[in-house]
């Protein structure tokens, strides 16, 4: 079976140690080299583990002959667009369970009308990691507030809207907290 766990990996941007450890249960770098290369089968089983390590689907890992793929042609950085030196892909985004998200109708902070926020639910033990990213909570009467966590004492959370001039808000126990992980842009 031909895998494409190295062109996943590299489009994820991650070490063969990141992978090792993101693994359940965590495994070695050179077990994850090993069935890259092919040196070593690639069972089913191996293939779920490391697919929820890189955060895709078991299927994204194998050659699909009808499947569209997005090659990466240049990339761009302070100096310009450059051609990569070896061949990559960019992965499509996956919908997770327990995604939602956010349509923006009218340009506010760093955020553009037409925009896509994409948000993952967070159960209140996660909501530290959230710290300097935007949240969206609910708030009575079908209402929401959308922000950036700036701070957080116990069970209350410091969200400071976006765009100048906004003040701080402070929310004791929501319900619920989404924070934001995935822009999608039209150009």
């Amino acid at each position: 079976m031909i895998t494409r766990i190295r062109e996943v990996r590299r489009a994820r941007n991650m070490t063969l140690d990141d992978v090792a450890r993101a693994c359940q249960p965590p495994t070695t770098p050179q077990t994850i080299g090993r069935l890259e290369m092919g040196t070593r089968t690639v069972s089913v089983g191996w293939l779920n583990r490391i697919a929820a390590a890189l955060g895709v689907e078991a299927a994204d890992l194998v050659d699909h002959p009808d499947r569209a793929e997005l090659p990466v042609v240049a990339i761009l950085g302070a100096t310009g667009a450059v051609a990569p030196r070896r061949t990559a892909i960019v992965v499509p985004p996956k919908v997770a369970p327990g995604l939602i998200a956010i349509t923006v109708s009218s340009s506010i902070g760093d955020y553009r009308a037409g925009d896509e926020i994409w948000c993952e639910r967070l159960e209140p033990e996660q909501y530290g990691r959230a710290l300097n990213r935007d949240l969206i909570l609910p708030r009575p009467a079908g209402r929401f507030l959308f922000g950036r966590l700036i701070g957080r004492d116990d069970a209350k959370l410091h969200l400071l809207p976006p765009g100048a001039g906004g003040r701080q808000t402070v929310v004791s126990d929501p319900a619920w907290a989404a924070m934001a992980v995935k822009l999608v842009r039209a150009l």
